[in-house]
């Protein structure tokens, strides 16, 4: 570290320990009125921010890490500029003004130093200093932005992935999945992992898989289910396939795909009297059992 930077490192930690709530209020009010929020974030929240980052830049200072690893190796202030990504990604800002407020923090330390020294060689070396030191900070709030976004996407896709595919108790023993949409691997999956889990819980015996929703039926969906009926299976419970309309039957059968070891039916209403026989077998007339 050279004596010059030395000196700025001493100014700004200086600056920080007696103008910090000057800093965090300059800091809070220039994100304020450059609009670099776009959230419903409050100015309490704001000053929570500047609070730690500020606090969390002291020791970061002291630490005599090189200037442009300051940022990602002092714990406290990387945790505080991920906090405060992670906080703008769930409010809906966008990854451009995330990054933005943190910059803006340049212009409030800035100012702070002015009021130690007019000398022009010290505010060029002190503005210097901190664009390589916030630059880092801004960087890291742009990525941890968009890989937190990323998450909270994923996740949120999980979830309706989940709600879109519900396990339905139809009768004693029997279960139902309507499938609605596209089959492919990531949701036969989860319709795998919820339909496996209902048939263990409510000890079902026979699982019925609706694809009335499903506008088509190629090679690909068709190994889907062939994995989910196999999986029923290895459970002990048969599978019946329901909604098997006369477009799709055409479509199996010009794709040569065999479902001949699958019970299938036409409606959702045929497939239950399907699965209530297998389970009660005929009535002594030839009907349904109770089933109840």
């Amino acid at each position: 570290m050279t004596t010059s930077e030395a000196a700025v490192r001493e100014r700004l930690t200086r600056a920080l320990h007696e103008r910090g709530e000057e800093i965090a209020d300059r800091w809070v009010e220039l994100q304020m009125e450059q609009a670099l929020l776009d959230t419903d974030i409050g100015e309490a929240e704001l000053r929570e921010e500047a609070d730690a980052l500020i606090e969390a830049l002291v020791p970061g200072l002291q630490s005599g890490v090189p200037v442009d690893r300051v940022v990602t190796s002092s714990p406290g202030l990387h945790e505080a500029v991920v906090g405060l990504s992670m906080r703008r990604a769930r409010a809906g800002a966008t990854p451009t003004a995330t990054a933005l407020a943190v910059l803006a923090l340049k212009e409030a330390l800035l100012k702070a130093v002015q009021r130690d020294t007019r000398d022009a060689e010290e505010l060029f070396a002190s503005a210097v200093f901190m664009n390589r030191l916030l630059d880092v900070a801004g960087a890291l709030s742009f990525e941890t932005y968009v890989e937190g976004r990323e998450e909270i996407i994923r996740r949120q896709s999980q979830q309706l992935m989940e709600q879109s595919t519900p396990v339905v108790r139809l009768w004693r023993q029997v279960l139902a999945v309507p499938l609605i949409g596209t089959l492919d691997t990531a949701r036969t999956q989860v319709v795998m992992e919820n339909l496996l889990q209902a048939i263990q819980d409510h000890e079902a015996l026979v699982a019925i898989i609706d694809i009335t929703g499903v506008p088509t039926v190629d090679t690909a969906v068709a190994q889907h289910l062939m994995q989910t009926v196999n999986a029923v299976r290895l459970m002990g419970a048969d599978c019946v396939i329901s909604g098997v309309r006369p477009s799709i039957a055409q479509t199996i059968a010009q794709l040569g795909i065999d479902l001949s070891t699958i019970l299938t039916r036409a409606t959702l209403a045929d497939a239950l009297a399907a699965a209530i026989k297998l389970i009660d077998g005929p009535g002594p007339d030839g009907d349904e059992g109770d089933g109840r």
